[in-house]
């Protein structure tokens, strides 16, 4: 068992939660009574997430996506106190890293999904809302690009969308998991970059990387958020000696 004060500290120091501008109100935003004995991590703040946690007794969640954005508990009605009903009734604390989650060096998403990748020469990439959030670096060796969406299709686990438009043969990758801004993967045309690795495509994207000659892969939002939450829950294992585990609500999209 670990105090809840003791985690919470520990997370906001090893993700660095003052270094972010975030629309997410990042680090603890539902409290408990103060005693962890097991944490379920999960990508997304929904009720579905909730329940399945507290089925398998853990007495704290970690989100990626938490409930606090903005004004969004201005008002706590509906859906809202539905779901902030089912933590206080079950003793369940909430945590959040968004932002800070997606840019760690070590147990980001990015930085998880670059090593899975198997890239090398790592370097931040993704300016977003005033900082670097994703990596970019090369591959051992140049290598067919079919062959490397197959690579991304078995490391996310999922189908992929692709935009073919680059070389056939591509060594140099840029991730920035989550949504595909158009400012990310314009930074990667400019850069000359062979492959864009994100989540979930939007229509301009489709434009930059035709006009950048660039190939982009789009596996998920999903799919590309996973990587980091799971590895805080090995980082707070090793740590703390905690019970944790990953509860995949087996969207895929």
């Amino acid at each position: 068992m670990k105090s809840l004060g003791t985690i919470v500290s520990f997370l906001d120091r090893e993700l660095d939660l003052r270094a972010f501008t975030d629309e997410s109100h990042n680090g603890l935003q539902v409290e408990n009574s103060g005693k962890i004995f097991k944490v379920a991590v999960g990508v997304d703040a929904s009720l579905a997430f909730f329940e399945e946690a507290a089925r398998r007794k853990a007495q704290m969640v970690i989100c990626h996506h938490g409930l606090s954005w903005g004004d969004s508990l201005k008002r706590i009605s509906g859906l809202n106190y539905r779901r902030l009903k089912f933590l206080l009734d079950h003793d369940m604390a909430l945590y959040a890293c968004h932002l800070p989650l997606d840019a760690h060096p070590r147990l980001g998403n990015n930085a998880q999904i670059a090593k899975a990748l198997g890239l090398r020469q790592l370097k931040p990439f993704g300016l977003y809302h005033g900082r670097l959030i994703g990596f970019c670096g090369s591959l051992p060796e140049a290598m067919p690009y079919a062959a490397f969406k197959s690579r991304v299709q078995r490391v996310m686990g999922n189908t992929v969308a692709t935009m073919d438009f680059g070389k056939r043969k591509v060594r140099t990758v840029a991730i920035v998991s989550g949504g595909a801004d158009a400012e990310q993967i314009d930074e990667a045309g400019q850069k000359g970059i062979d492959v864009y690795v994100s989540g979930e495509p939007r229509l301009v994207a489709y434009h930059l990387a035709q006009e950048h000659r660039i190939n982009a892969i789009f596996s998920g939002h999903y799919a590309t958020e996973v990587f980091g939450v799971k590895a805080l829950a090995r980082r707070l294992s090793s740590r703390f000696g905690l019970k944790t585990e990953f509860i995949d609500m087996g969207i895929r999209f």
